[in-house]
């Protein structure tokens, strides 16, 4: 059987702050999962989001480093049905102190689009059809 694509693993800094993040984005995750080391949460379509503490990571990959100077080379995207959701998406989570790195603008490739960044500095897209 070929491998199939089931989840996205996220470390973070601070498991309440990032998880406070992404159930603004809608992600179903229960209140204990703050005080744990590891969270996960099924998203429609059946990929899972996963959240590791640095610590938790280490505990058995002692030598893990964050990428250097602040790169990340993954991005997240959620989609959202109208325009006018993705602007009040990203106005909510940046009142609410999330650094935003792009307002919503019309892409050329014909959506509705924003970006975000999550607590530790990962990218979060936002998007919709621009209709």
């Amino acid at each position: 059987m070929p491998a199939q694509f089931a989840a996205v693993g996220i470390v973070v800094d601070d498991m309440p702050r990032a998880l406070e993040f992404y159930r603004e984005l809608g992600v179903d995750l229960p209140p204990e999962s703050d005080g744990q080391p590891h969270a996960d949460a099924a998203l429609v379509g059946g990929v899972r989001l996963m959240f590791d503490t640095v610590e938790e990571i280490r505990s058995f990959d002692p030598d893990w480093q964050p990428p250097p100077n602040g790169l990340h080379r993954t991005e997240l995207a959620f989609e959202l049905d109208t325009p006018a959701e993705v602007d009040q998406l990203y106005d909510r989570l940046t009142s609410l102190g999330y650094h935003g790195h792009k307002e919503p603008w019309d892409a050329f490739w014909g959506q509705r689009y924003a970006i975000v960044h999550d607590p530790d500095g990962n990218g979060v897209s936002l998007f919709s059809p621009s209709t």
